[in-house]
């Protein structure tokens, strides 16, 4: 299965912290504007591209830009960086991590904690918490403060490679769901509904970047796009699994925020079926997604979600299977074309 891998691996690895996502930005205006008949910013930093339809109605996409960070909250003595989280992080992700730093210029930095050579017993049995760690970026106290200020942001330094039949690295969360747009909206042309494909900003802290696009959009369906866990590992039963790798797209059926509309799943899945699109169906008790958003916001709309399975969600090693992501572009350049504005009135 061959998808466009410079593409993603461009995505992914361009920084973009919620309230910072210039740069990601650019590159999905970059993409939209030869795919859209309008692409515009707006005051949060949302990007909009507009494709007119042929029976009016509104469709809006959505995918997250931003990817979990961190924020500078102190530089500490001899230059060493604390700072707090952008986005949930499980702590023992970050030991050993690279990073950089976006000051007057980007830094290197490396995360670091206590050396466990020098831990006591009690300290060794704890399991380390991110207040536990700081950044050091290998410079003199006074230049770090020439080139870094409280409130500036971090992101994670990791490369995107292929790994066996998967593809592995940071940020697949959710640059991945952005790529599904992206290439679904060149895969599809034209479709029924006025189709607003939006690149949301700071899901990761409470989705802000979609309740705002949803006010201005006022969507008669909406489709979130972004990643579910594919947790088919070891120390994990069958019945526990949300999603595994390499079965095909996921169709959300419930998440913590969300009880996506129940036509809308069943047309997804009849989507799949008569168009041999491997799927799978995702039940995932915690977390939520721009879906909920959509749902809630401006007067409501049918909305629903494909999600992505990735392993190892939150991390640096974030590892997916291209067919899956495929099967995601099939199955959202279908809904481009085939949704209707009142198809999935309840």
């Amino acid at each position: 299965m061959s998808i466009n891998l410079p593409l993603l691996k461009e995505l992914c690895e361009t920084p973009g912290a919620p309230g910072r996502e210039e740069r990601i930005r650019e590159v999905v205006i970059r993409e939209l504007k030869g795919l859209c008949d309008e692409v515009r910013v707006d005051a949060i930093g949302n990007v909009i591209g507009v494709k007119k339809g042929s029976a009016g109605g509104r469709f809006m996409i959505a995918g997250h830009m931003d990817e979990i960070g961190f924020m500078v909250s102190h530089i500490g003595k001899n230059g060493f960086l604390h700072f707090v989280t952008l986005g949930g992080f499980d702590p023992k992700t970050l030991t050993a991590q690279r990073v950089i730093v976006h000051g007057r210029e980007d830094l290197v930095g490396v995360m670091g904690s206590k050396p466990i050579h020098i831990m006591t017993d009690e300290e060794k049995k704890k399991p380390l918490k991110v207040e536990d760690f700081y950044i050091d970026v290998g410079l003199p106290e006074e230049k770090v403060k020439e080139l870094v200020r409280v409130g500036d942001v971090v992101t994670r330094e990791r490369s995107i490679i292929e790994m066996g039949e998967a593809i592995n690295g940071k940020s697949m969360d959710d640059r991945v769901g952005v790529f599904v747009m992206i290439e679904a909206l060149r895969q599809a042309g034209s479709g029924k509904m006025d189709v607003y494909a939006v690149a949301s900003v700071q899901e990761e802290v409470g989705l802000r970047g979609a309740q705002v696009a949803t006010q201005n959009v006022d969507p008669d369906v909406g489709v979130a796009l972004d990643v579910t866990l594919a947790n088919d590992v070891p120390f994990t039963q069958p019945h526990q699994y949300i999603t595994e790798l390499g079965k095909g797209t996921a169709i959300k059926a419930f998440d913590a925020s969300v009880i996506p509309n129940h036509k809308l799943v069943d047309f997804m899945r009849e989507t799949c079926e008569a168009r041999n699109i491997p799927w799978q169906l995702e039940v995932l008790p915690k977390g939520g997604t721009d879906t909920a958003a959509m749902q809630r916001f401006g007067k409501g709309s049918a909305a629903g979600c494909i999600s992505v399975p990735v392993r190892y969600v939150h991390s640096v090693i974030e590892t997916l299977h291209p067919g899956d992501v495929q099967a995601s572009i099939d199955l959202l350049a279908a809904l481009i074309q085939e949704c209707t504005p009142d198809q999935f009135a309840l």
